[in-house]
């Protein structure tokens, strides 16, 4: 009896299987009318760009995009794009800009600055010593590194010499709460004094009590007092709990390489001529004016 009962279900099996190839054969063979006859086709068609835009393409975000992480990075090739215009329009402004400088310049007659000649050194950190931040450079009188110098990196403003030896220079980090920099905004043009601070942020003194610095602009080396150049890069404006601070530009590394400049030393001109004083001009011109009278 179970081999018949057993034989007798397999019949029902295999109609059951040809009854579901039956259904997807007729089904596929619809799908090809539909696809060909243009009266159904266009019933179709909707569906068909709906599941198409979902699936892969279309003007919304398709759900296979965001599994690999394609909208993400065709979203940073995009600010990218618009980042590469924006510097276009500045790096043609700046050129424009420059231009007219040196013609203005030219028409001026305008003495510049002097040509900048530097001594590189690889400097150190030193951890003793009467100031809190300083470096030793490998370099000092011997390789032409002259008193005062001026210490500067990729980054910006880094110190100035205050210790000279033949073949080694110690610099004070304007980091340093002993350091002073006059300073001044690169867009306001407000001028202050730099110091250190206790928390890697520079302070600011002596500023006007009516105007600040704009968030965000540069801070440059103003040349007051004679110790520094004009125009060094030293950071950046910062507004903190209502005081303005300086996030320092200098690049900032354990071991590494500096420029040392000379500072901006003017020379005390010497006397070509003597000129003659006021009081013997005004007689000869009054013995010339009764000459002509004559």
């Amino acid at each position: 009896m179970a081999r018949l009962s057993r034989s007798g279900q397999k019949p029902k099996q295999r109609s059951a299987k040809r009854l579901i190839l039956f259904v997807f054969i007729f089904g596929a063979a619809a799908l090809v009318v539909a696809q060909s006859a243009p009266q159904i086709r266009h019933v179709f068609d909707p569906v068909r760009t709906t599941a198409g835009d979902r699936l892969g393409g279309g003007d919304t975000i398709s759900l296979w995009a965001r599994m690999t992480g394609q909208v993400a990075r065709e979203r940073r090739i995009k600010d990218l794009e618009a980042e590469v215009r924006e510097l276009s329009r500045y790096k043609a402004a700046a050129i424009s800009m420059a231009e007219r400088l040196e013609a203005y310049e030219q028409i001026l007659n305008l003495m510049g600055e002097p040509p900048v000649r530097g001594v590189t050194a690889r400097v150190t950190a030193e951890s003793d010593g009467p100031f809190a931040q300083t470096l030793l450079a490998n370099a000092g009188r011997a390789q032409g590194v002259d008193p005062g110098a001026i210490a500067l990196n990729e980054g910006g403003l880094v110190g100035r010499v205050i210790q000279l030896g033949e073949h080694s220079s110690r610099i004070l980090l304007i980091t340093d709460f002993n350091s002073r920099v006059p300073v001044m905004g690169e867009v306001s043009g407000v001028r202050a004094i730099l110091y250190g601070g206790r928390d890697g942020l520079g302070s600011m003194t002596d500023m006007p009590e009516r105007t600040g610095f704009i968030e965000g602009e540069r801070i440059l080396t103003s040349a007051e007092g004679g110790a520094f150049p004009r125009g060094l890069i030293v950071g950046e404006a910062r507004l903190l709990s209502g005081d303005w601070r300086v996030k320092f530009g200098m690049a900032r590394r354990a071991g590494g390489y500096v420029q040392m400049i000379p500072p901006p030393l003017i020379d005390t001109p010497v006397a070509v001529e003597e000129i003659p004083a006021s009081d013997d001009v005004v007689p000869e011109q009054a013995s010339a004016a009764q000459g002509v009278r004559q």
